[in-house]
């Protein structure tokens, strides 16, 4: 079956919806096992290695790593993004700065002729390494330090870099007499966890890490892989944050379809943007509003409160530019940068621009609603005396502003929300849940939300589609 190289047109319309959740699965999972993340997939995979490698790498310069044991896919980024580290978590939480530094020197003590090692032999092996790091260190006798050590050795053993074969790493942990761990290395595991780049000593700047944009290739597709790249990465992409080329793209019909095609998603399209919908709600790192928490379920009803405001108030309202993506890259490239040690980098060699790779945006303004912190405040305030204080559990009945700073970090995460001194800029996304109220299920026999739980979920972040002021399609 003659079709377009790179779209998943060879692949049989009988056999398309299982390629696409394939490659769903390569796309949302880190590394595949034949246990991670649930026994079968991998084999599901793999039945379609080939042809994934080969769209993967033509539509967004993808490279997949398979073999019989595992599957991964390596990214091409072309941006800086801090939800990029929620691959680096544990039940939920987020590695600090702690944990991420621990992971790498964990993984650089394995020595590749070694395919057991102790976790006693392991930490003193680690301990005077982590010592050298200014600021870092590793202390036994500190509950933290040890508490990283260990949320580290369970990320390395979800993913089967490393293997328990004797003890208990738990027992360790709680400082049990003469507490051990015996562990399998798996150094094909460990080899395909780190993949930078290019190599880390010859990086002057973590720009070093990202897309080159002048590689070889035709600028046209380089363009093109990005703006593919884009869809995939971000819950919506806005004309406004791309370079004039980049938005040229995506307005044009094609690239979107082909990314959709090869996924299984849906293309929405509004005046301000383009994003791929998943109506499983699925094809995210940030399922919203979905199950969760009291922080989770007053996102959601902020927005629906915001929604209301817009209906009555869109005209009184201050409407403001949105901070420039290229100016808040640099910032966060400045950020990281500052934080890289001086000595060691191979001076000749290094990737020494500290520069903003992203491109420069397009001329296109973006302005949007001013939501100040005083309207919020009220807004939670009014949530608290619809709802009763007990609602929002224990952690928050006495903290409505620190529900609220919560609440208003997930949907800045979620890119639903930007931070500006006084307040946030509703960004169009947003109004997509605007009838998100409708959906959380209400109790019986009072009417309220059951803030316990909350069985029915609402789309996912990567639904959430543009719409202009008036909610009109473009």
């Amino acid at each position: 079956m003659a079709g377009r190289r790179g779209s998943a047109r060879t692949v049989d319309p009988a056999d398309l919806g299982s390629y696409q959740q394939a490659v769903r699965r390569v796309l949302t999972c880190d590394l595949i096992t034949a246990t991670r993340p649930r026994p079968g997939a991998l084999d599901q995979v793999l039945r379609w290695a080939d042809q994934m490698a080969e769209d993967l790498r033509a539509l967004f310069g993808y490279t997949l790593i398979a073999t019989t044991d595992h599957v991964r896919l390596v990214r091409e980024l072309d941006e800086l993004d801090p939800t990029q580290r929620q691959v680096f978590a544990r039940r939920g939480r987020p590695f600090d700065r702690r944990r991420l530094a621990y992971l790498c020197l964990l993984l650089a003590c394995f020595q590749r002729s070694q395919i057991e090692i102790s976790l006693g032999d392991l930490v003193r092996r680690f301990t005077p390494v982590a010592n050298s790091v200014e600021g870092l260190g590793y202390d036994p006798t500190d509950s933290t330090h040890k508490a990283a050590l260990v949320d580290v050795a369970h990320w390395l053993l979800d993913r089967g870099a490393l293997h328990l074969s004797d003890g208990s790493l738990e027992a360790w942990a709680r400082g049990g007499e003469q507490a051990d761990a015996l562990f399998d290395v798996d150094h094909d595991v460990c080899e395909i966890l780190f993949r930078p780049a290019r190599p880390v000593q010859h990086l002057g700047s973590v720009t070093g890490l990202l897309s080159d944009t002048e590689a070889g290739g035709a600028r046209r597709e380089r363009t093109a892989q990005r703006a593919r790249r884009l869809l995939l990465e971000h819950p919506a992409v806005y004309y406004a944050d791309l370079d004039a080329d980049t938005a040229a793209a995506l307005r044009a019909k094609g690239l979107a379809e082909e990314v959709a095609r090869i996924t299984g998603l849906t293309v929405e399209r509004r005046a301000e943007g383009v994003l791929l919908a998943d109506p499983g709600g699925l094809f995210t790192d940030r399922p919203f509003p979905g199950r969760g928490g009291a922080v989770t379920r007053t996102a959601g009803l902020l927005l629906a409160q915001l929604a209301d405001l817009f209906e009555t108030s869109w005209a009184a309202l201050v409407h403001m530019e949105a901070p420039s993506r290229a100016d808040e890259h640099a910032d966060l490239v400045r950020l990281v940068d500052a934080g890289l040690p001086r000595h060691g980098v191979v001076g000749e060699l290094a990737w020494t621009d500290s520069g903003d790779r992203a491109p420069a945006p397009a001329a296109d303004s973006q302005r949007v609603p001013l939501v100040e912190r005083g309207r919020l405040e009220d807004m939670v305030a009014d949530l608290f005396a619809e709802f009763g204080a007990a609602s929002f559990t224990n952690a928050w009945q006495q903290d409505p502003h620190g529900l609220l700073d919560a609440a208003l970090a997930l949907l800045a995460d979620l890119r639903l929300v930007r931070p500006v001194p006084g307040g946030v800029l509703v960004m169009p996304a947003a109004l997509r849940y605007r009838n998100i109220q409708g959906a959380l299920p209400e109790r019986e026999d009072t009417g309220h939300l059951p803030f316990g739980s909350l069985d029915e979920p609402a789309p996912a972040v990567g639904e959430a589609a543009a719409p202009d002021p008036e909610g009109q399609s473009a």
